[in-house]
């Protein structure tokens, strides 16, 4: 092989399989741990070349325009790659060279299968989150968001995202338009991505209750988790052959106070079930409750069921997590609830009325 042969010919022989994005992106330090050098990279990326750099340090091993999985894929690799002084000793072979990275915001919910958001091939901007003690500057398509608590990633495919509640925080911080904020939150509870609590809880985290686009949109999202929940509801009672409750209705002592609202109710067995849709106990517009202070919905709640089992009700409490997560366990719960109230003494009598 002389000086006059071609550069292709005479780089290393690489595997390059038209439907693995990971052979067609690759880093610096992947192509040298492939044989390939820095200047051979470089008279690749030449004008008219083969190659092209798509980030730096990362290089796209076609001539095309990137697809939108190869500047996803880019993006973890430019994020992800060690510091300066851990460069030399990796190999970029061991695994993807994600590092730590992981995607985050709209980019991330596109993964997660909102219909809300743009395809992934359409979206001007991915969002990846790193550890604060990363030195990266956000470049070309690539937003870099540094924090100091890093989420567990959950794998979509090969590609690390963060979980829903906090990609949708990362998303709504980037966010002005209340419309699509609203948008965002309601499908994340109504499509059964996460529940309510859990992102008014990451929101708060990220101290985004207060602004103006949120605080309504929040607002429509306990509700919509509310119907969501009270329809799983609904779906227990029919698809387990439970005995037909009333359904939203207020108890009141004869001649006395409110009892309070119940969501179903057995008159005959005395037993009630009541949804926990609170929101959580970070209060929902950004005023949290004092260090050790008792949240006072949950004291309302827990004194309502001490008065109601005194009278001789069984209270059976439901979160809308446990009817996603294990709808037949918790109609067991009910079930034997039901069953259970032949053995007890009678209830007090208490008036039905609609709610």
């Amino acid at each position: 092989m002389t000086q006059n042969t071609p550069l292709s010919a005479r780089l290393p022989r690489l595997s390059l399989h038209p439907g693995d994005v990971t052979q067609r992106v690759l880093s610096a330090a992947q192509l040298r741990a492939r044989g390939v050098s820095a200047a051979q990279t470089s008279a690749q990326c030449l004008p008219g070349g083969p190659w092209q750099p798509l980030l730096p340090g990362v290089y796209l091993l076609h001539p095309g325009p990137p697809t939108g999985q190869e500047r996803l894929h880019g993006a973890l690799l430019y994020a992800g790659r060690p510091p300066v002084s851990a460069r030399r000793s990796a190999t970029g072979t061991s695994d993807a060279g994600y590092g730590e990275a992981m995607v985050t915001g709209v980019a991330a919910l596109a993964l997660h299968g909102f219909a809300s958001v743009a395809e992934l091939g359409a979206l001007h901007r991915i969002d990846v989150l790193v550890p604060r003690t990363r030195r990266l500057r956000s470049t070309r398509f690539v937003e870099v968001l540094r924090t100091a608590s890093m989420p567990g990633p959950v794998r979509v495919g090969e590609v690390p995202v963060a979980p829903v509640e906090r990609a949708l925080a990362d998303a709504v911080a980037a966010t002005a338009d209340a419309a699509d904020v609203r948008r965002l939150l309601t499908e994340a509870v109504r499509d059964g991505h996460c529940e309510p609590a859990a992102v008014v809880s990451e929101l708060s985290e990220a101290k985004l209750l207060g602004r103006p686009a949120v605080v309504n949109a929040v607002d429509a999202l306990l509700a919509e988790g509310r119907a969501v929940a009270e329809a799983r509801l609904y779906a227990m009672v029919r698809e387990h052959g439970l005995p037909d409750p009333v359904w939203n209705v207020e108890l009141r002592l004869p001649g006395g106070p409110d009892l309070g609202g119940i969501d179903a109710y057995w008159p005959d067995h005395a037993v009630a079930v009541e949804l926990d849709s609170r929101a959580p106990r970070h209060a929902v517009h950004g005023r949290r409750s004092g260090r050790g202070k008792e949240d006072p919905q949950w004291s309302a709640y827990a004194a309502k069921r001490e008065h109601l089992e005194r009278l001789g009700i069984t209270v059976v409490h439901l979160t809308p997590r446990k009817l996603r997560e294990a709808l037949d366990q918790q109609a067991t719960v009910v079930r034997t609830a039901l069953m259970a109230a032949a053995d007890r003494e009678p209830a007090a009598y208490v008036m039905v009325l609609p709610r």
